[in-house]
């Protein structure tokens, strides 16, 4: 039975999807304006690893996300320059940028292992959609306009502020009162649905046609109106990261229900922050480091992907580059004890009930990853701890599969110079023994005597 924390409830729940073995699974992709950093592809992990449990326990998901590339200002609310127009140029130059930063972190993605949405939507390409919802909000008087802008009316909405548990009457300081632009707002966190080509706006460079006059839609809007068109409304799981409990989801909850007056997604997932010297990884404090840092210095992405796995989705994630080089390390030595173990059918079932009640609570990767290094060390068959472990891996997304094959690839060569230990040892020149050990080291593999004989592993 899978069970997941519920943002919205604020407690776990037990997974109950709205049609039998199907979900609908809605991810906030990237603001494709710079490339992702490892913060943000640690929440694209959860996701991953959310999608991977849920296929694991038999459901087919169809799993879309969004690419916003208009809309999305510096201040993450009503104020600031959109993100996308920061680099300066016309249409055509914004366009191409962001085509540039989609096909990074696509690349990123799959070097992670992490798989492709089934939909990817960007925002530009869904303007006609979120105009249509902003019509329905004007019409059903939960939206106003004003010179500059259409808002989001909150008063209107009793239950605004639910996913995080606040009164209406403590949100002043989280819309951060002092900076609203447009004085005729009815409420601070009155939040906008669609830019007027007016006051600080005029010049903007992303526009299009409207009832209300040439403009640009907010933020939140476009989630709202591309979930509905590719999952419907109610659709099963939206999750995101910690950063858009406020105010990117709560919004998205407002406009979308009192557009149709039934809730927008079920369950509500949070993934917790990556920090860098205890301080949250962020473009904006200059401080983030990307998936191409790691791979220059020589690190396998799937390292990474393996500190992800190590904790929970809920708990934050202090990185350092000593960190990373411990999972560098486990998942190598994990890669050279899988590439010994031989293929056969079955599985080890004790082990395989303790993965699947590992990761069924609430995706606990880090006891699931336990459970993988217990089989490991365990006296099971060989071919009963492989069959489980590439099982497993259908969830860890760390190539268990290819690690195996890679490590069985032994050049003739080096069975040759395994041979030749062999002799010298029998023939006690243990001088020679421990030069031709040397030498199969050197390229690339690790001989471990035993009492069997040996055993030969390929380093990764």
């Amino acid at each position: 039975m899978l069970k997941l924390f519920n943002s919205l409830s604020r407690k776990l729940e037990e997974f109950k999807p709205i049609k039998p073995k199907e979900v609908g699974l809605y991810t906030c992709g990237p603001t494709v304006y710079n490339y992702a950093h490892i913060g943000n592809l640690r929440t694209y992990l959860f996701e991953d690893f959310l999608r991977r449990i849920l296929v694991y326990n038999g459901f087919k998901v169809n799993h879309v996300m969004n690419m916003t590339d208009v809309g999305h200002l510096s201040g993450d609310q009503d104020f600031g320059e959109d993100k996308m127009e920061k680099e300066g140029g016309d249409a055509a130059e914004i366009m191409t940028l962001a085509k540039k930063y989609t096909d990074a972190f696509l690349a990123d993605i799959d070097k992670l292992n992490i798989l492709r949405a089934d939909v990817i939507a960007p925002a530009t390409g869904n303007i006609v959609e979120q105009v249509e919802l902003i019509k329905t909000l004007l019409e059903k008087r939960f939206a106003y306009e004003t010179e500059l802008a259409i808002y989001f009316d909150v008063a209107r909405l009793a239950d605004y502020p639910k996913l995080t548990n606040q009164k209406l009457s403590d949100m002043k300081v989280a819309a951060r009162s002092d900076v609203i632009i447009d004085q005729n707002k009815k409420h601070p966190a009155d939040f906008a649905l669609w830019f007027k080509l007016a006051g600080r706006y005029k010049n903007h460079i992303l526009r299009w046609p409207s009832p209300w006059g040439d403009g640009f839609p907010g933020w939140h809007i476009e989630c709202s109106a591309m979930s509905r068109k590719y999952l419907g409304q109610p659709f099963d799981i939206h999750t995101g990261g910690v950063d858009h409990l406020f105010p990117h989801h709560p919004n998205e909850i407002a406009q979308s229900e009192a557009a149709f007056g039934v809730p927008l997604a079920n369950y509500w997932l949070h993934g917790e922050h990556l920090l860098i010297n205890d301080g949250r990884m962020a473009k904006s404090e200059g401080n983030f480091i990307t998936l191409q840092t790691l791979i220059d210095r020589e690190f396998n992405p799937l390292a990474f992907r393996y500190l992800a796995l190590t904790t929970h989705y809920r708990s934050r994630l202090n990185w350092t580059w000593e960190s990373l080089l411990g999972a560098k390390n486990a998942l190598y030595n994990l890669y050279a004890q899988i590439s010994v173990l031989e293929m056969a059918a079955g599985g080890a079932k004790e082990f395989e009930q303790a993965f699947e009640e590992a990761i069924n609570d609430d995706l606990n990767t880090a006891q699931a990853l336990a459970v993988v290094w217990d089989l490991i060390h365990s006296e099971e068959e060989s071919s009963a701890k492989l069959a489980s472990l590439l099982k497993f891996d259908q969830v860890l997304g760390l190539k268990f599969k290819e690690a195996w094959i890679a490590g069985r690839d032994i050049p003739a060569a080096i069975k040759q110079l395994v041979i030749e230990r062999e002799g010298a040892r029998a023939a006690k020149d243990f001088q020679k023994a421990d030069e031709l050990r040397r030498q199969i080291e050197a390229a690339g593999f690790t001989l471990e005597d035993t009492i069997d004989g040996w055993r030969l592993k390929k380093k990764f």
